[in-house]
């Protein structure tokens, strides 16, 4: 089986900063680059969206730069691009990115603090991307998943993409009250999912199917095999089980869907959320 990634980071610490990763052992002191990606997905990855790698501030917009000389190679189907959306700015940011192969937006909301959602301006510069046409990504700890569904509720013609099945603390058991947040978006018809990320939310004693798969069931209880779509969270999964472990760990899962269920997640979805299609 074959996937579409819809979350492809790459660390390139010659170009662009990457302060986030200090302290952590597996991130801190290398780059990551296309060619590792191509080591550990062996394959078995198809196209894949670059994912905005949370940058420094001073950086975010180079790395989108960057990035489009990737896609204009054929290296990347598009990008999903950081932005400020409480910045006055942010309009002509957009109009840039008309030229640079975005096909999504997203902030990390984990880190700033959660009235940033509330600014005034914010909320504007949310609803200009949608009139737009683009998605935007949700980046949320699991005990704010209130603020995806309350954006998700005031601008209902627009899509979005709630990241790493909504961070799950699995470290600290937390999936009672993650499942029960999660479940406010079951109605919400415009949001989707990434079945991603979570490997890096388990401790190393908790890398294992019969921890993972509650909460990967949980997800596509609540959302349908028609609104996941699938992401490896590279490099940043290398915390976790990493790459290779996840893509086997995703076999087996998948493996209890039908054929045609298993193909929305790993590939369909994406590229129907995203854009672009399967070279032949």
């Amino acid at each position: 089986m074959t996937y579409v990634d819809t979350h492809h980071h790459l660390i390139l610490r010659d170009r662009l900063g990457y302060a986030w990763t200090s302290g952590i052992a597996e991130l801190e002191s290398r780059n990551f680059t296309l060619d590792d990606y191509a080591a550990d997905t062996s394959g078995r990855v198809a196209q894949s969206f670059f994912m905005e790698t949370g940058v420094d501030d001073a950086d975010y917009k180079e790395e989108a730069r960057f990035i489009a000389g990737q896609i204009d190679q054929g290296r990347f189907a598009g990008q999903i691009a950081s932005c400020r959306l409480a910045e006055r700015d942010f309009e002509a940011w957009l109009d840039e990115c008309g030229d640079l192969g975005v096909r999504a937006f997203r902030q990390i909301l984990h880190v700033v603090p959660d009235t940033v959602s509330d600014d005034p301006m914010f909320r504007a510069n949310l609803a200009l991307m949608g009139r737009r046409g683009y998605p935007f990504d949700l980046c949320l700890r699991a005990d704010q998943l209130r603020i995806g569904v309350e954006l998700a509720q005031a601008n209902p013609s627009m899509r979005f993409i709630l990241n790493h099945c909504g961070n799950p603390d699995i470290a600290s058991g937390g999936f009672d009250a993650w499942a029960n947040a999660l479940a406010r978006f079951k109605g919400l018809e415009t949001v989707a999912i990434k079945l991603s990320g979570i490997t890096a939310n388990a401790r190393q004693d908790q890398q294992s199917d019969a921890v993972m798969f509650p909460y990967m069931r949980r997800v596509i209880d609540i959302f349908g095999p028609e609104r996941v779509v699938w992401g490896s969270d590279w490099p940043v999964c290398n915390t976790g089980m990493g790459l290779p472990s996840w893509i086997a760990t995703c076999d087996r899962f998948l493996s209890a869907y039908s054929p045609s269920e298993a193909a929305d997640i790993r590939m369909n979805n994406a590229l129907r959320l995203y854009g672009g299609a399967l070279a032949n």
